[in-house]
């Protein structure tokens, strides 16, 4: 019996391109934050929610392995990117299970519901597998312009599609696994239609001071300051989710709180990290300062490099304490946790003094909308771009020598 349902499973894989190259025909349908909110509050259906996510997640996991396909050989033969294929190629075919299966068995539906359980374990270590990938393509082959960009917009579009693929599963599976959160009652699924956004910003603070406390044995304490101008005396809330939010303040407060001991660890005490909120009539805006000695301008951009750290490269195996740097993804993918939504994640640094970091969310849950990367032509250019030459001067890192320029001549 094992030997035919070993056979049967390998005849299975061996149809995944044909079912692949299917789905990803069809373009993801992007959610606003409302209509998340709408039918988990109001009109919640397991139903409705089956036949949707059956035929959804099938197409955001398909767009996404077409374009694991276009990274360079050598990346994909990794044995950590091999890993990362079979589960999402196994997480396809356990969605298709249910195609033809009916919405009007309960037991259908609570076998969906326990088989999106299991796909959002089995895709737990997503990240850093796929950061051991990369280190170990960069180790064997070093790097280059067009494969750094390759992978730069390869995992900006793949980690995005993590997120959301984990906000459908799982807020299909809190809403209808028949319990509630008694720590948090009023959330629909994942999200928290009056999310105190200076709770969490406390939150996360705490978090990162205790890893602080720690690793140097000190931090800096936080100052907050809130300014709604929706109504001046009420302390700002919006529809968002606590989580994505929290992932965002805490990697930009181990930063905050890295860079000042660092730089002032010679110093009595420590200068505050400042957070200011601004809610206005689009916009909510997070913006967090440091006195952390700030970075200069031409690295700015390298701190959102999945091939750039600032830290000493990690170690594979788990240590016992959680180091405040890594691989060096926070920032990305905290990035990534803000523009999912239609927000942003910005460093303004003055170098010599510190840094301000800005988080932007929409203040309207129906402007809240999913961003969602689609496979087709154009995104398959942007991994076939050859090397042209610089349309610009390209300065040298050391000045030019006129005077032995001139005794040349």
């Amino acid at each position: 019996m094992k030997f035919v349902r070993f056979l049967m499973k390998n005849a299975a894989l061996a149809n995944a391109p044909k079912h692949i190259d299917h789905f990803s025909k069809f373009s993801p349908s992007p959610l606003s934050m409302k209509q998340f909110l709408d039918f988990g509050s109001t009109n919640a259906c397991e139903k409705t929610s089956y036949v949707f996510l059956r035929q959804e997640l099938p197409v955001r996991l398909s767009n996404i392995l077409k374009e694991i396909n276009l990274l360079p050989d050598r990346l994909i033969c990794t044995p950590s990117v091999q890993m990362l294929q079979s589960w999402y190629v196994q997480s396809l075919f356990d969605i298709m299970n249910f195609l033809d299966k009916s919405p009007d068995d309960h037991r259908i539906l609570t076998a969906f519901t326990e088989a999106l359980v299991k796909i959002r374990d089995r895709h737990n270590d997503v990240v850093p597998t796929m950061a051991q990938g990369v280190l170990e393509y960069k180790e064997a082959f070093g790097q280059d312009h067009i494969t750094n960009q390759n992978v730069q917009y390869f995992l900006d579009r793949f980690y995005m599609s993590r997120i959301s693929i984990r906000m459908l599963i799982n807020q299909h599976t809190l809403i209808f696994d028949g319990t509630t959160n008694p720590a948090h009652p009023k959330t629909i699924g994942s999200i928290d239609p009056s999310c105190k956004v200076a709770e969490v910003v406390r939150d996360a603070y705490e978090s990162a001071k205790f890893l602080c406390d720690q690793y140097y044995l000190g931090s800096p304490e936080l100052e907050i300051e809130e300014i709604n101008s929706k109504c001046q005396k009420e302390p700002i809330s919006i529809v968002y989710v606590p989580s994505h939010l929290y992932h965002m303040l805490f990697e930009l407060f181990k930063n905050a709180m890295r860079a000042t001991v660092e730089t002032h660890e010679s110093s009595p005490s420590l200068p505050p990290i400042k957070v200011m909120l601004a809610l206005g009539d689009e916009d909510l805006s997070l913006k967090m300062s440091d006195r952390g000695g700030g970075v200069p301008l031409r690295k700015i951009e390298k701190l959102f490099s999945y091939m750039y750290s600032t830290a000493p490269t990690p170690q594979v195996d788990h240590s016992e304490r959680a180091p405040l740097a890594g691989f060096g993804y926070g920032l990305p993918i905290s990035r990534l946790y803000a523009q999912y939504f239609q927000g942003d994640l910005q460093l303004y640094s003055m170098e010599g003094y510190g840094t301000d970091a800005v988080i932007y969310l929409k203040a309207l849950s129906t402007d809240s909308i999913e961003k969602l990367p689609v496979y087709n032509k154009s995104a398959w250019r942007h991994y076939k771009v050859s090397q042209e030459a610089d349309d610009w001067c390209v300065p040298s890192k050391e000045p030019l020598n006129l005077a032995v320029h001139r005794a040349s001549k």
